[in-house]
């Protein structure tokens, strides 16, 4: 076997607790459960992607368990002696022989661009066509389900300097209750920050053209999702009255469904995420049809822990214009952290790493103590080293 040739596959499922429950319409979350999959070559470099979703099933259709088990049984066979050198070949090998899983198939694309970053010595940013920005900024999310609450943590946020944006979780109570809510924030705050709504698909079409003109009231900026994912002629009517600018999240699922979205002029704002549109190549592709379209972007995030974070951040970097910032705020939610030197937030903005790859050191002990197999793993075999 060749040096750059994959010579282990594994997939970690990792439970981390959250500072605080994070309240969705679809789930309240307690903890986040990331999936690692870590690429182990032949010389001993290593490559490492996150494939981590929202809630397990309560989201989509793919779920941590579900990625770690298509990486063991379907991914690996395809994997193991596969050249890294050629990251696109493996990616189109997988493309040709795997239907779906998205989420699967970013951790992986992720941990080939890691380890050819580390192998060129250049950041991931670099092999999606050079970055145009070191530092990315970042929005909080509200997500207490607690009106005082929420305006209490955003006033720390503010005092510190860390955000200077919000984005807030309704569409699990009843509309007038939801508008109420974001109203008292927003008067709260006012204009030292910018509010945005996310009601991911709660709305009927008819509660939510009675709630935009409310929203647009209270001086929201965005409003993402406010319907199901499959009503594209509803979104592109909400779209169409001009009040909030309106986006599309769930509704996108990779390029192809991004060209339609704005053929049919169904959304003003794409968020972009890696893992929903099946990779970072995959996602790039997505932003280049929003930017072709004249639809404006918006960094979006699955909630992923470190990993997953600075792999979104490496490719934003590259975008020249994201209107809207990003929610790279993940890593932040999380009680415990998983890498060796903590990401920089500072001043409203996450700096991207310089080095080689996605630029991050795992911090092993953190990871070995918060694996769902913890109790049951055989010792582990001595590190290799890693090049680069």
């Amino acid at each position: 076997m060749q040096g750059s040739a994959i010579e282990r596959v594994e997939a970690i499922v990792l439970d981390v607790p959250t500072i605080r429950p994070h309240v969705l319409s679809v789930a309240t979350m307690q903890s986040q459960t990331v999936v690692l999959v870590r690429l182990y070559c032949a010389d001993g470099v290593e490559g490492v992607g996150e494939g981590t979703t929202i809630g397990g099933l309560n989201y989509g259709g793919e779920s941590p368990e579900g990625v770690k088990l298509a990486i063991d049984t379907y991914f690996a066979p395809l994997l193991i002696g596969a050249d890294t050198t050629r990251p696109a070949m493996i990616m189109e090998r997988l493309r040709r022989s795997i239907i779906d899983n998205r989420f699967a198939k970013n951790a992986v694309e992720t941990a080939l661009l890691d380890i050819q970053g580390k192998r060129l010595g250049v950041p991931v940013s670099e092999l999606l066509g050079g970055r145009v920005h070191d530092r990315l900024p970042v929005l909080w999310t509200l997500a207490s389900g607690d009106t005082a609450r929420d305006i209490a943590e955003a006033e720390v946020m503010l005092a510190s300097g860390r955000h200077t944006a919000f984005k807030l979780k309704i569409g699990k109570r009843p509309v007038q209750e939801d508008i109420a809510h974001v109203a008292a924030i927003k008067l709260a705050l006012g204009d030292r920050a910018s509010i945005r709504v996310d009601v991911n698909q709660a709305w009927s079409e008819a509660a939510a053209k009675r709630a935009l003109p409310l929203l647009a009231e209270a001086g929201v900026d965005l409003i993402e999702q406010p319907i199901r994912a499959h009503a594209t002629a509803g979104l592109a009517r909400l779209t169409a009255m001009g009040l909030v600018p309106v986006m599309a999240d769930e509704a996108l699922q990779g390029p192809e469904s991004g060209y339609a979205l704005a053929c049919s002029q169904s959304a003003d704002v794409f968020a972009l995420k890696i893992a929903q549109a099946g990779g970072l190549t995959a996602c790039k592709r997505l932003a280049d049809v929003a930017r072709s379209a004249g639809v404006a972007l918006y960094g979006g995030t699955m909630l992923e822990g470190p990993v997953g974070t600075i792999a979104s951040a490496q490719l934003f970097s590259t975008l020249p214009e994201i209107e809207f910032g990003t929610e790279l705020f993940g890593p932040l939610l999380l009680t415990e952290e998983l890498l060796a030197e903590p990401l920089h937030y500072a001043d409203g903005c996450l700096t991207v790493p310089n080095g080689p790859g996605l630029g991050l050191k795992l911090n092993e002990d953190a990871i070995a103590a918060l694996r769902r197999d913890r109790s049951t793993r055989a010792p582990a075999a001595a590190p290799k080293l890693v090049a680069g």
